[in-house]
């Protein structure tokens, strides 16, 4: 049996925000230099108002992409009344990723205790395309992309891993 080699990935960055730029945004920033020092590309980076229909419109086009592997989402999952990743996400999912936001929780829980049950992280799968939705900060994009992603977007990562899911696009 061979052994797995690594496929780099084109992963689409979106960053939800009613204040951050392009100059401003380090959790965008975070999340690129993850992607890239890991070895996938970073295709695509955007920002979105905390608007529902802006998000979904991002995030539409890059999933009907062949071109598109993954989607990272950085902030908008709070409990304010802006905050509409989840709400913005999960009617495009055609299954959701239900442990993730689960393992999100439990890790970092580790980091800021309690607080993190007002993190309403959510993953899932759209037309093959997998979308990991995360809170804005820094620090919980490492979190994110460290404990759980980097692993889940690397062939080599046994049992399982999405990236021969992903792949079967186009």
């Amino acid at each position: 049996m061979s052994e797995a080699v690594f496929i780099p990935l084109n992963i689409a960055i979106l960053t939800v925000s009613d204040t951050r730029t392009s100059e401003t945004d380090k959790s965008g920033d975070t999340l690129q230099a993850c992607v890239e020092q890991t070895g996938h590309v970073a295709a695509v980076r955007a920002i979105a108002k905390d608007d529902i229909y802006q998000i979904r419109s991002v995030v539409s086009q890059w999933i009907a992409s062949d071109a598109i592997h993954a989607v990272l989402i950085t902030g908008g999952t709070g409990f304010t009344a802006r905050d509409s990743t989840p709400e913005a996400m999960i009617p495009l999912f055609d299954k959701q990723i239900e442990g993730y936001g689960e393992l999100f929780r439990s890790l970092s829980y580790g980091e800021i205790g309690t607080s993190t049950i007002q993190s309403r992280t959510v993953a899932g799968v759209a037309n093959r395309t997998v979308i990991f939705c995360m809170p804005g900060s820094t620090g919980a994009c490492k979190t994110a992309w460290n404990k759980i992603i980097a692993e889940q977007l690397d062939r080599r990562h046994r049992p399982c891993n999405f990236v021969e899911m992903v792949l079967q696009r186009g």
